[in-house]
């Protein structure tokens, strides 16, 4: 069959406008032959699917979904991990079906074709584009599933006029099938796949990674989902019979395991006890390319193939392309970590056992101990970036000190200070371009807010008293911080994420009662791996791992700005819980001018930015526009 066929047949089912966005050669010229029998036009081919597969990288955000090169709705600020000044509340997202089904076409259409050609190529090389297919169909099957659930599985090219429309209208399959089918494509992958490929392309531990990530998704939704949707024969759409959660996390550990021995975690500048080393390490492992913790990435290379996460993520004191600070870490993440001074119930203490604020030398003391790994993700206040001091202050305390320093606002206080009575002990700043300039007690004069904020009626700054740090590239000359100019590589798995997985699994495999294994000691020391890497405090003992939530919390430090938890917050279920009428913390720092020291005040969001989950988007909606092409496809629940 020729292409311009395919083509045009759908055109007919699809209709022509939705078919049309094709970054080849016009189709009614190129027959098979022109792209099948020879390596270009196949490698042509594959990157086209490549760059069409569904990674929430630099390029994704909730509201404008993939392949966008304006993201200031950064997906980092639903989740909880952040706070954006374009971005203030719980959402969901819709649209991505139709996207998934005509990758999905390409890749059947690949895998039946190119067989007819194979006599031109090696085994090995028709093995291997054959096995990225089978990859790229089965994370497009699983976007699909952790988006809507159970969903139609066409794993042949439909024909037209050959069959019937309502052949053509495929009904959603279980959301059991689903995941089932993504295992198997997965399982395809792996088993043809080589175990080494090009930067950029799977191999065999690609595969068996996504496969551990997906069927980690199938177990969760097994066990903590609680809604159900049947169709008229009594499939479930949404939900998995709970007597199939261990199943699928049996499916998770094992897969996780096959990666063991293939990758590691990356510790060239690594040193046991130097906070430094560990610090600096966890900073070069995103940028290094030949880090052996990578297994799958996506590569940018400027000018072809770019993004803008430096310019829209800057601290503001460094801005030249008009953009600045959208990714803004919470006081929830960061206190998530070790090393930094905590009450019993493990939120930041500020305060001293009077109740007075604890006074520090420089900001930076305040974090003296923290874990490296934190400091590698988030930029402190009087943190150095770019050879540069970041300045990220609210305000000068200019009234007594003698006698420690009063908390500044009532507890639960959502309102700015320049509303509170603790106004007149402040000199503050509304915005840069107005910034107010103090003269100290000393003769020295300070701005009344740092340079990167925070000002009071001013949202592009560091909102919540810090800076995203992962992922910025400390090289990058300034001139070179505008849109479209970054270009470092997007890592999509990381054997971190391979070890978090496996944890996870046998924990809920130990929890589950199995005892093939010693799953509680498997959880345990891949856990103990992650935290001696990111310097973090160490498990004493397999005992200590005594909650499911010792595992979640790793996770969620480690992975914390790689577009990883809103999907794992969504299989846990516990967005309902997390973001129910939700303002999120920050953390202020002041100095106070009559003693020369710095103090840091806990207290809410000053944008009052509210945070309401909605339950029905545990199963987004399926577009309208599905729904009216097929009777057969059935909407989620509540839509």
């Amino acid at each position: 069959m020729k292409i311009s066929k395919f083509i045009l047949l759908l055109a007919l089912i699809c209709g022509a406008p939705a078919c049309t966005d094709l970054d080849i050669p016009p189709m009614n010229v190129v027959q098979d032959k022109d792209i099948f029998a020879n390596e270009n036009g196949i490698k042509s081919y594959l990157a086209r699917v490549y760059g069409q597969m569904p990674i929430e990288d630099f390029r994704y955000c909730p509201e404008r979904r993939f392949n966008h090169f304006w993201i200031i709705n950064p997906f980092p600020a639903i989740t909880g991990e952040a706070l954006s000044r374009d971005q203030t509340s719980a959402r969901s997202e819709e649209g991505y079906w139709g996207d998934a089904y005509k990758l999905i076409r390409d890749i059947n259409y690949f895998i039946e074709t190119l067989p007819t050609y194979a006599s031109n190529f090696s085994e090995d090389q028709v093995n291997t584009w054959i096995g990225e297919a089978y990859f790229v169909r089965g994370a497009t099957y699983f976007a699909l599933a952790k988006r809507y659930g159970g969903v139609p599985l066409v794993d042949n090219i439909l024909k037209y006029p050959e069959q019937s429309i309502e052949e053509l209208q495929v009904p959603r399959s279980s959301e059991e099938a689903t995941y089932n089918k993504i295992a198997e494509d997965f399982d395809k992958a792996y088993s043809i796949l080589p175990e080494t490929n090009q930067v950029g392309r799977a191999n065999k531990y690609a595969a068996a990674g996504f496969k551990s990530r997906a069927m980690l998704f199938a177990g969760s939704i097994a066990k903590y989902n609680q809604v159900s949707l049947f169709d008229k024969s009594n499939n479930r759409l949404c939900g998995i019979s709970a007597d199939k959660a261990a199943d699928y996390f049996k499916l998770s550990y094992d897969a996780a395991k096959l990666v063991e021995g293939h990758y590691s975690l990356y510790k060239d500048s690594w040193k046991a006890d130097d906070k430094e080393a560990q610090y600096q390490n966890y900073t070069e492992l995103f940028f290094s390319a030949k880090s052996q913790e990578n297994i799958f990435v996506r590569q940018y290379v400027y000018p072809e193939s770019v993004h803008g996460y430096d310019v829209y993520n800057i601290p503001y004191q460094y801005m030249v392309g008009g953009y600045s600070s959208e990714v803004n870490p919470t006081l929830e993440f960061v206190e998530m970590f070790d090393g930094l001074p905590k009450k019993a119930d493990g939120k930041i203490d500020v305060y001293d056992t009077n109740g007075k604020y604890k006074m520090y030398d420089k900001q930076m003391d305040f974090f003296a101990n923290a874990e490296p790994r934190l400091r590698a993700t988030v930029i402190f206040p009087g943190d150095v970036f770019k050879d540069q001091t970041v300045e990220i202050w609210r305000g000068i305390y200019i009234g007594e000190v003698n006698g420690g320093i009063s908390p500044l606002l009532s507890p639960g206080t959502k309102d700015r200070y320049e509303n509170t009575s603790s106004k007149s002990l402040l000199v503050t700043s509304a915005t840069p371009e107005t910034q107010v300039v103090r003269t100290l007690p000393n003769g020295k004069q300070m701005n009344a807010a740092g340079r990167s904020g925070c000002f009071y009626s001013h949202t592009v700054q560091a909102l919540s008293g810090f800076s995203i740090r992962k992922w910025m590239n400390p090289s990058m000359p300034a001139a070179q911080v505008v849109e479209n100019r970054s270009d470092q590589t997007w890592i999509e798995l990381r054997y971190a994420e391979i070890l978090l997985n496996r944890a996870e699994a046998a924990y809920e495999l130990y929890l589950a009662g199995k005892g093939d294994a010693d799953y509680q000691g498997d959880a345990y020391k891949c856990i103990n791996d992650i935290r001696e890497r990111a310097g973090a405090d160490m498990l004493t003992s397999k005992t200590a791992l005594n909650s499911i939530d010792i595992v979640r919390k790793e996770r969620r430090k480690e992975l914390g700005f790689e577009n990883k938890i809103w999907w794992d917050l969504k299989r846990w279920r516990l967005l309902d819980k997390e973001q129910n009428a939700t303002t999120y913390r920050i953390l202020m720092s002041f100095y106070a001018e009559n003693n020369g020291k710095w103090f840091f005040d806990d207290r809410y969001d000053e944008l009052n930015s509210v945070y309401n989950w909605d339950s029905r988007w545990y199963y987004q909606k399926i577009s309208d526009g599905e729904i009216t092409k097929s009777p057969n496809i059935v909407q989620n629940s509540g839509y």
